[in-house]
């Protein structure tokens, strides 16, 4: 399946991924966006917005770079790395819609 994450102009990024387990990450910035997320391999995430057109927030052990839209502030993903080192994407499922459109 074809998930499409998008700010209010309707663009940042697709992932194809089968929806894994969803976490509510009790981390302070996840709490306050009220964010659900999955976590997919992240060369599973294609950007659809230019990275230099988005923004990134760490804190704490930056362990996930929060990538947000700076003049809307929709933070559809993250980016990090699992346990064993492989890059994963941290989705939030509650940004996300699904889009039949092919990679």
């Amino acid at each position: 399946m074809i998930y499409k994450g998008e700010d209010h102009g309707g663009r940042i990024a697709e992932v194809k991924s089968d929806v894994q387990p969803v976490i509510e990450c009790n981390c302070s910035i996840c709490s306050k966006r009220d964010s659900l997320r999955w976590f997919a391999p992240r060369e599973q995430l294609r950007l659809i917005t230019p990275e230099a057109d988005l923004a990134t927030y760490n804190f704490g052990k930056p362990t996930i770079k929060h990538h947000f839209r700076p003049d809307c502030g929709c933070a559809p993903f993250g980016t990090g790395s699992d346990t064993n080192g492989a890059a994963k994407a941290a989705v939030n499922v509650r940004a996300w819609k699904v889009s039949m459109s092919p990679l």
